[in-house]
């Protein structure tokens, strides 16, 4: 029997691109709202053994109790193998705690997570201290893909010979190997943070940026500081152009105009979070992963 692919009605798109590109059948999960605010959420009557769950978590809060509810329902109703796909993945930032008292969400979320579910499939967690997506989703099958590969391709249908440049330390990994699969010139800013939208963006010493086509490279963008501090840094330099490409497009409040005013020409996300800069779907890489962990095969 083939699984089903349970989603929502505001993710309707991306999910019947991933049940497509899979081979799913798809039914949405119905939404009621009472006036307190509280749901009430109804599943088809009789579910397969494979389930998956299509939930990307940017805006979490609400969608965590969605979540909460599905999956204990989905069990009750005939699911063995429960799957989540989350392109975005919210609270892996805070892996510490930084002041006491402080939670610390990663390991509160991912426990959470690894409670409801047999696999976890997501693209560019924002994991600062740990190396594998695993030790803050503590299951079998905690899949974090990367989209530098696709942007890369996608960079290279629009750029010649482009100069890559990461906007902080933490963006050297995509950078990395986006660069590394055209065997592109990369370089990563340094940044001093001092407030979510108050930031300082440093250019490497000796950065040849002059005349160059520069891309920024990154895996999300969300208040669009770091990236506009670094377009205006690069153009002073004596850039040709600036463009971005990121896998997450947060983009919030008027963070797209932000980095349009500072000078960057075209912005490119994968559709990871619904957003008009898409221009890459990554449901055939969601779908292959699937396939790799076996989600779809007899249980």
């Amino acid at each position: 029997m083939e699984p089903t692919l349970l989603y929502f009605d505001d993710e309707a798109g991306p999910a019947a691109r991933l049940a497509d590109a899979a081979g799913f059948s798809a039914a949405a999960v119905a939404r009621h709202r009472f006036p307190d605010g509280e749901l009430r959420l109804r599943l088809p009557e009789r579910l397969p053994p494979n389930v998956v769950i299509f939930r990307s978590l940017y805006r979490p809060n609400e969608k965590l109790i969605e979540l909460l509810l599905t999956a204990r329902t989905a069990h009750q109703l005939g699911a063995r193998r429960l799957s989540l796909v989350s392109p975005y993945l919210a609270y892996m930032r805070q892996d510490i705690a930084f002041n006491p008292g402080e939670a610390i969400s990663q390991r509160v979320v991912g426990a959470f997570l690894a409670d409801l579910f047999d696999d976890l499939v997501t693209i560019d967690p924002h994991l600062h201290r740990i190396h594998s997506l695993d030790e803050a989703i503590p299951l079998r099958n905690a899949v974090a893909l990367s989209g530098a590969p696709m942007l890369a391709t996608l960079i290279a249908q629009h750029r010649t010979n482009p100069l890559l440049v990461g906007p902080d330390a933490e963006s050297a990994q995509w950078v990395a190997q986006a660069a590394a699969s055209h065997g592109w010139d990369s370089a990563v800013c340094s940044k001093q943070r001092h407030g979510d939208r108050d930031v300082d963006v440093a250019l490497p010493t000796g950065l040849a940026a002059r005349n160059r086509e520069v891309v920024l490279i990154d895996d999300v963008a969300s208040s669009g500081h770091t990236l506009a501090r670094a377009a205006e840094a690069l153009l002073a330099a004596g850039a040709a152009s600036v463009d971005v490409a990121v896998t997450h497009a947060l983009f919030a409040d008027d963070a797209l105009l932000l980095v349009h005013r500072a000078g960057v020409s075209e912005v490119w996300s994968t559709d990871c979070i619904p957003h008009p800069s898409n221009a890459l779907a990554v449901a055939p890489m969601l779908a292959e992963a699937l396939r790799a962990i076996g989600v779809g095969q007899a249980t």
